[in-house]
């Protein structure tokens, strides 16, 4: 009778340890995600103030072209306000689509495109591109392991007495965005 009690104990014992160990890697992970998010929040935000001295460059030379320049800051605003992966995502493709736009208007300007400000304003904005774009792989990469680790088995139990939630991918929202860019070098 004892050697059953003890296995009892042990297994009891194994499991309580087992549950501990399944809560803190989850709490590690719920983290890794946040963090993740704060990466890419600090680099749209980055973006976000540049784009107000892009307009401004690309002003200066075309001022007849105002509905562009209100797009940009349209959507600029929507993206500044937007909370959460799924929001941000949607508000961060329209404001591609209207930056798109701008950059089309200063294409119709060589000598916009010749100045120092203007082309150190498109480096930065390039490489702010590309900081979002690795913050972003960072971020879903841990969402992917966060959803996995509180929905496998056992774990989805403990997760669920402990109220995790899955988390949203930051991803493109629009289809058209997704699709390759279009290369042109014939005359028009």
């Amino acid at each position: 009778m004892t050697a059953v009690l003890f296995i009892v104990v042990v297994l009891v014992a194994l499991a309580i340890v087992y549950a501990i160990v399944a809560y803190n890697m989850m709490i590690g992970s719920r983290n890794m995600v946040d963090q993740g998010w704060s990466g890419i929040d600090v680099q749209l935000k980055r973006r976000h103030d540049l784009i107000p001295n892009l307009v401004e460059s690309v002003k200066a030379y075309a001022a007849h072209e105002r509905e562009a320049f209100q797009a940009v800051t349209d959507a600029r605003a929507r993206a500044v306000a937007a909370s959460g992966p799924a929001a941000a995502g949607a508000a961060e493709g329209a404001l591609d689509q209207a930056m798109g736009r701008l950059f089309a208007v200063a294409e119709a300007y060589p000598q916009l495109r010749a100045t120092e400000n203007y082309r150190e304003l498109q480096e930065e904005l390039a490489n702010t591109e590309d900081q979002i774009s690795a913050a972003r792989r960072i971020y879903n990469g841990n969402v992917q392991s966060y959803n996995t680790r509180i929905q496998i088995f056992p774990n989805s139990i403990i997760a669920g007495v402990a109220h995790f939630t899955p988390r949203e991918f930051f991803e493109i929202t629009d289809a058209t965005d997704r699709e390759p860019v279009t290369v042109d070098f014939s005359p028009a």
